[in-house]
């Protein structure tokens, strides 16, 4: 059986905030875009649900493809849904927070051009709302 809904169908993303302490300082994981939109920009590790994937997965998989990094416990962030949060359409996305022990090197691949951990006291602009998912899981985390 087949349904057929009048509802549109947002596309669904999970995205992974990875960050590790080194030298009494923090860094999160980045990756470069290697294709539209916001080419050559950075962005967290993520991209866009597999039906048969849960969300989880989804940060999981798309961390060790575009950076070569396993994540261990991850931890559920939010959901970000802003109406205009990509330019390709409506885009929900999840995110999953992790904290490795060590700032393992990355290795980019799929549609990561380059990989690098950046110190969050000094980021690149950043694709897509990724800067205010930074701002507000890393608040809302300290204010616990």
């Amino acid at each position: 059986m087949s349904y057929t809904y009048k509802y549109p169908r947002p596309a669904v993303t999970a995205d992974a905030l990875v960050l590790c302490s080194r030298d009494g300082r923090w860094y999160v994981l980045l990756v470069q875009r290697a294709h539209p939109p916001f080419e050559g920009m950075w962005a967290l590790p993520g991209g866009f649900m597999e039906m048969e994937e849960r969300l989880e997965e989804t940060a999981r998989r798309e961390l060790e493809e575009e950076t070569g990094i396993r994540a261990g416990k991850m931890e559920f962030g939010g959901i970000f849904d802003r109406p205009d949060r990509d330019p390709r359409g409506r885009t929900i996305s999840a995110v999953y927070i992790t904290f490795l022990k060590e700032c393992q090197e990355p290795a980019a691949g799929d549609d990561a051009s380059r990989a690098r951990w950046f110190p969050l006291s000094d980021l690149p602009p950043l694709a897509f709302d990724h800067r205010e998912i930074i701002d507000t899981l890393l608040t809302e985390s300290k204010e616990d």
